[in-house]
């Protein structure tokens, strides 16, 4: 039996899809803990190349299982397409939905925008899918979850209810159009026609294949820069990223988890905002872009592109206990004249070999570079 746990060591975007295909290949099953369609893996196999957003990467593999677990957000509608998508390709993997999984509905995604919108030239980045009004409404049990679909009637109260105060925040806060009850009611047998036979206590699957002594993939989403508690907050996302989540989004205990598997670019690439120590806004930064397409999955927004930071790796390595590193892109860097890492920050006159948790002394460090 083996228990691996993926995860991004920088601010996602290494290459995680590829490397999580890969070993899929011997894994029986594989199992997605956080994150909802902000994140996207692209996995090219003989099946074809697809940017998959919700459904684990072990889905091209013939025998292996697929969970989507607890610790997700999903949204129906992009996860009926995505579905869709894979059974019109005939990719082999079975899948199956935590019945605890959260619901992007469409009042969170038209919250997240307008949230967005208002903050201005503060904004945070989100990519405007609607992912942390849904952690906010699971946090403050307002969540609706996938589970819920067995009951129409149940469901549809429970909407009303957070509609209602929805439409009064989107109404008198942000001014905005609000979101009709209709709109939404009309959606709802098609979730659980096409969704329903997918839905499972994935505890239960996941313990069967520990206790037979099964090959197991955690796959995590984004990177462990943008955790909601150790990243660069508050420019992160809304869930945990650092492997400790894998427990609890998958449902399986820490002690199971044999080894942790960090994916580390040989540069730096960040979208969206937030501090970035490294970042080169130079040519050099420009070619890195070019040679390794840094393009978005999700969003299609170019990333940002620097140096190798050694000091947020080395910090990721210990705040998630990593193993051992996969790195990527390593030709990338192949016909720079010169390459340079990060070991260490200044800061008012000051080294220091960790990142500060103050946002400003995040924005005004300077990195100590390597040549």
């Amino acid at each position: 039996m083996a228990i691996v746990t993926i995860i991004g060591g920088q601010w996602g975007d290494e290459g995680k899809g590829k490397i999580i295909d890969h070993l899929a290949k011997n894994a029986d099953l594989v199992a997605r803990y956080s994150g909802g369609n902000n994140a996207g893996h692209t996995i090219e196999n003989d099946y074809g190349k697809f940017a998959l957003h919700l459904v684990p990467c072990g889905v091209g593999w013939e025998g292996t299982i697929n969970l989507i677990g607890s610790g997700t957000v999903i949204d129906p509608d992009v996860l009926i397409d995505e579905l869709e998508l894979i059974s019109k390709n005939s990719l082999p993997g079975e899948i199956f939905i935590s019945e605890k999984a959260h619901m992007i509905m469409p009042y969170h995604i038209k919250l997240d925008q307008a949230e967005e919108n208002d903050r201005g030239s503060e904004a945070v980045g989100t990519t405007g899918r609607g992912i942390g009004p849904a952690y906010s409404d699971k946090i403050s049990r307002n969540g609706i979850r996938i589970g819920d679909l067995k009951d129409i009637d149940l469901l549809q109260k429970k909407i009303s209810k957070n509609l209602n105060f929805k439409n009064k925040i989107l109404r008198e806060i942000y001014e905005t159009e609000e979101i009709s009850e209709k709109e939404i009611f009309e959606k709802i047998d098609n979730w659980q026609n096409k969704l329903s036979k997918y839905i499972a206590n994935t505890e239960q699957i996941i313990h069967r294949n520990i206790e037979e002594k099964k090959f197991i993939l955690l796959e995590g989403a984004q990177g462990a820069l943008l955790d909601i508690d150790h990243g660069t907050y508050p420019f992160v996302t809304s869930s945990n990223t650092v492997a400790s989540a894998a427990a609890t989004g998958s449902g399986c205990g820490p002690n199971s988890i044999n080894y942790v598997l960090g994916i580390t670019k040989a540069y730096s690439t960040r979208v969206g905002e937030g501090p970035f120590p490294t970042e080169l806004t130079d040519k050099v930064g420009k070619e890195l872009g070019e040679r390794g397409k840094e393009f978005g999955t999700v969003t299609s927004r170019k990333r940002r592109c620097g140096w190798f930071d050694g000091v947020l790796v080395r910090q990721t390595i210990k705040i998630s206990g990593i193993n051992g590193i996969a790195l990527t892109k390593l030709d990338v860097l192949d016909e720079l004249e010169e390459i340079k890492m990060c070991i260490a920050y200044e800061i008012k006159g000051k080294k220091i070999n960790y990142l500060p948790a103050s946002t400003d002394e995040q924005l005004n460090i300077k990195p100590c570079l390597l040549y």
